[in-house]
């Protein structure tokens, strides 16, 4: 399975995270994918990468990807969230 087509169906999945408020699966160039998500607090944060989704992705890793994920915290300074907009795009 494609990388690609791996993060749309794992996108699903999320709907069962209730902690997990935003998740992306980004393309930064050809052949190069990201995961961004965001969560209320850092308990979510961590029920979500010791969750099912991330435990897939690990045991895929050798045949999705080149090279083994590479996972970053970052702190978000600001941000702007459309309910609306969102239900749209999905």
């Amino acid at each position: 399975m494609k990388l690609q087509a791996f993060l749309r169906v794992v996108c699903l999945w999320f709907q069962q995270e209730p902690a997990t408020i935003a998740w992306f699966g980004i393309r930064l160039g050809p052949t190069t994918f990201g995961i961004f998500d965001a969560f209320p607090d850092e308990a979510g944060r961590q029920a979500h990468l010791n969750g099912k989704v991330a435990a897939a992705l690990m045991a895929k890793a050798g045949e999705l990807l080149s090279q083994p994920p590479s996972i970053e915290k970052v702190e978000v300074l600001a941000a702007k969230l459309d309910d609306g907009a969102a239900k749209k795009a999905a």
